[in-house]
Order: C-alpha cells, then structure tokens, then sequence
C-alpha cells in the first residue's frame, strides 16, 4: 500500500499573529486564506490531479463567502474535515466539557455547510492529549490526525516561542509533551497514553521524513525549494501513508497583504510561484514512484 493525503489547515491569518504576539491585523488581509489561498489550492489540486482534505475552523464559517468556498470545494469532491471550532491554541488545557464542545462545534458548522458531517479532527497546533483522544471517541470521530513526532519542529517551536518572549511578546502557541516524540510514525490506534498503541481512534500522524524524522510539511516544503523539497519527499518513499500537511498560508506570500507578517514569518517572504513549483515537485516524485493520493478519510479507513 503506498498512498499520499494532501491536507490543508485554513487558519486564517488573525491567527498567525496570535503566533507571533501581535495585534490582529485588518481587513482584507485577515481573510486571506479563504480569499486567496482557497481558490490557489483548489487550482493545485486541478492541476496536480489529487484531492485535498481541507480542515476548516467552524468559527471561520460565519463568513457567507467562506461558506461559499468550502461548500465548492465538498461539492467538486475535496473532504472536508474539522479543524475545531474557534482554534484555540490552549485547546488541550480546557475543561473537558469546553473540549466537547469545541470539537462538536466546528463539526456542526461544517455539517451545516457541506451536508455531512466531517469523519476526520486536527488539533490546533497540532496539541493532543488523552482528554481530546476521549472526547473525539464520545463523539464518534472516524480518525484524528494531530500528533507531529518532530523533534526538529518541536525544538524550533519552542525556540520561537521563548524568543518572541524575550522580546516582550506572548505568543498563544504552546508546546505538546514531549513525550510525544516517541509516537509511532505511522498510522496506528492511539493507546493510554495517546503516543503509544493501542486499541482506540485511528491515528494518521502529521508526516516526517525516515529516520532523521525531519518535518515534511509545507513550510518545510516551500521553504526548501524544488531539490531539497523532493530530496525529502524521496526520504519519506516507503512509508504506506504519507500525510503531507500544508496551511492556507503556505500558498500566500507578502504581496497578498501580509506585508506587517512578513518580518516575523520568513515563508511569507517566498513568492507563490516558488511555492507553488516546490509543492509541484513533491507531488510529482511521489506520484513517479507508485503512491496513490487519496483524502484521510479513504485513508484511515485502509489503515483501519
């Protein structure tokens, strides 16, 4: 079995400078993941000729025009899965009735959306615990995939995390446990703890490379160029699920009005067409070497 699952966060753009410590920024820009980068990844998609599993915000779905993009994009066969309902960064440190009602919410908005409830949960940040791996088993969640056992990224995050303090900021990114850089790199049925195996929910873990488990992940990707992204695609070949994780920003750049990101955010700095050839490339090399690209949700349900 070799499959690949292109997936895509939408966060929005208030929420990178939520990352960052800084003041909200206004409009247009802090709708520019819908705006912009939606039709992008749907001409990606068109071009490349894969599906895309997209994990929407609920709270982002209030915008009519928003609404309009995702209910297109279910409509001309994407998945649409659930990204939590209002991102909260401390998501894993709320009242487990709050986590309830966090996960149900962005499901129940985007059910009312597509028509379908969504099968598939991504934690924001990418932070779960075994609280959240309860609650999405109380609401029947087909498969989460949320646990990222990177210690590259995880070292970077918490590096970014304590600089932007000591610059007199406060970041609303926290860290995971690190123990969860022990988790399997493959798909797996989460155990107690959630890092370990077991017989619960099915697990698709964000993608790392073979070995050095470097990140595989969009900002990774572009940032990397054509050589290097398609270097680190051919590292993760063998693996029987690759789950590359993109965001909507990973297909912006700074003439989309992020111009007051760029300075805290160097991917920002990397023009779309570069981008766009780097996430081109890793598609290409994986497909040359025989992986099917499929939505999580086929997915989970081969791996389950």
């Amino acid at each position: 079995m070799r499959l690949c699952a292109v997936s895509v966060d939408l966060d929005e753009i208030p929420f990178y400078f939520q990352i960052h410590g800084l003041a909200a920024p206004g409009s247009p820009a802090r709708t520019a993941v819908y705006d912009i980068a939606v039709p992008r990844l749907r001409q990606l998609a068109t071009d490349a000729g894969i599906p895309l599993t997209l994990f929407a915000i609920g709270k982002d779905l209030e915008s009519p025009d928003a609404r309009d993009k995702l209910r297109a994009a279910h409509e001309a066969g994407h998945e649409i899965a659930n990204h939590s309902l209002d991102h909260r960064y401390d998501f894993t440190r709320l009242p487990y009735d709050e986590i309830v009602r966090q996960i149900d919410g962005g499901a129940k908005a985007i059910e009312e959306v597509t028509g379908v409830r969504p099968s598939g949960f991504r934690a924001p940040g990418y932070t779960v615990t075994d609280q959240v791996f309860t609650a999405l088993g109380d609401l029947g969640v087909a498969y989460d995939s949320s646990v990222f056992p990177c210690p590259a990224y995880y070292g970077l995050k918490a590096a970014a995390i304590a600089g932007i303090t000591l610059r007199g900021r406060t970041s609303q990114s926290i860290v995971d446990d690190p123990r969860v850089l022990t988790a399997p790199t493959r798909p797996y049925r989460a155990g107690r703890p959630y890092w370990k195996r077991g017989a619960g929910l099915v697990e698709l873990p964000i993608q790392v490379t073979r070995g050095a488990r470097l990140p595989f992940i969009g900002t990774a990707i572009t940032m990397a160029g054509p050589w290097t992204a398609c270097a680190l695609a051919r590292m993760c070949v063998g693996e029987p699920l690759v789950n590359l994780e993109l965001h909507g920003i990973d297909v912006l750049d700074d003439k989309d009005g992020l111009q007051a990101l760029s300075p805290h955010q160097v991917d920002v700095r990397v023009p779309v067409a570069a981008k766009l050839a780097s996430l081109h490339a890793v598609i290409g090399t994986l497909k040359r070497v025989g992986y099917t690209f499929v939505t999580l949700r086929e997915a989970a349900s081969q791996v389950a």
